[in-house]
């Protein structure tokens, strides 16, 4: 009886288990997500970048999820949604209006939910989708680990992920969280205040990093210094809790909130320590929730448009299940200022 020895060939030409787009992106040496955007032909990859992951592919004999494939064939008339934080007011005010939009195409939204903060819940989320028999899925990614986590998984139908980019110096297009953002300070600025703080959310968050971003400029652009950004969660308890501990002697006159909820909290808490809102102390919020008119003083604010957000990410993902134009995003979405009467200029030392 003869006997074989093994080579690192046979090591590396054959894995034990199938092979998935990690193993390609190590063997091609490349990121997962390059070998994401080649598997859903993402124009933009260099001729080179290609022609390393089209050899590992074959190399590996990497074959992607063909049950979901499978399944798509069917003609699905159903759309996979990952949804997250539903309690706050703008993640269920999208997933209603994507809801909406989906059903008003003749397809039903079924809803699986992420964990930002825990990749092992992200990821056991994401293999929970690979079950269902889908059309295609939307999802939004808060955080890059996310989107990561998203673009690396294989659904065998088309994906929309909903997410932002760091917003870069000078860029030619501002995420609405910057334009908001802009917004709120030139607005404050024009009221007459100079020393803005800035209560910033999670900084894990890329909505929340771009909106720190925003205020710094936008102070730098009209010739004032910008204070450090104090953190919180999206809470207005988180807001309240900030407020009542952070000192009242640095001639801060006006606050930037991360959202209205921690403009809520913000609001409470000022008054509770005798600082009247909006004579000594302006305070605004971002988002413009149903509750914010209804504040004591209502809340200037920024209005995102949610429902419509849901909306546009619906119509994406119907432009690529069906090879069709895609929307534009502009007739979606926008950052609109809504004056009310937490605001007032600046008072006069």
């Amino acid at each position: 009886m003869s006997t074989r020895v093994a080579t690192d060939e046979d090591s590396t030409s054959k894995l034990s288990r199938a092979a998935t787009i990690y193993d390609v992106a190590a063997r091609a040496k490349v990121s997962h997500q390059t070998v994401s955007r080649y598997l859903r032909k993402y124009p933009g990859i260099r001729p080179e970048t290609r022609e390393r992951v089209e050899l590992a592919l074959a190399e590996l004999n990497y074959r992607p999820n063909q049950a979901a494939r499978t399944l798509a064939t069917n003609r699905s008339l159903r759309i996979g949604a990952f949804a997250y934080e539903m309690l706050e007011v703008g993640p269920s005010q999208i997933m209603q209006g994507a809801s909406r939009r989906a059903r008003d195409a003749g397809y039903m939204l079924d809803l699986v939910t992420l964990f930002p903060s825990d990749d092992e819940a992200t990821q056991n989320a994401i293999n929970e989708m690979y079950q269902q028999n889908l059309a295609g899925v939307i999802a939004s990614a808060p955080t890059d680990r996310v989107r990561e986590a998203l673009e690396a998984a294989d659904f065998g139908v088309p994906l929309y992920i909903e997410t932002e980019r760091e917003d870069e110096l000078g860029a030619e297009h501002e995420s609405l969280n910057a334009v908001g953002t802009r917004k709120l300070v030139d607005h404050l600025v024009d009221q007459g205040h100079t020393t803005i703080l800035n209560i910033a959310g999670p900084p894990s968050w890329i909505a929340s990093l771009n909106r720190v971003n925003a205020y710094r400029r936008a102070m730098l652009h009209r010739g004032l210094e910008p204070l450090d950004s104090l953190h919180t969660d999206w809470s207005a308890a988180s807001g309240y809790k900030l407020a009542r501990q952070m000192p009242l002697d640095r001639g801060v006159t006006a606050i930037v909130a991360t959202n209205d909820q921690v403009a809520l909290g913000v609001v409470r808490a000022l008054i509770e320590r005798g600082v009247a809102v909006p004579d000594d102390m302006s305070v605004v919020g971002f988002d413009d929730i149903p509750e914010s008119e209804f504040f004591l003083p209502p809340l200037t604010t920024v209005q995102t448009h949610f429902d419509m957000q849901g909306k546009y990410s619906i119509d994406m993902l119907l432009s690529m299940i069906h090879n069709s134009e895609a929307p534009v995003r502009e007739d979606y979405v926008s950052a609109d200022l809504v004056l009310r009467s937490s605001t007032a200029r600046a008072p006069v030392a």
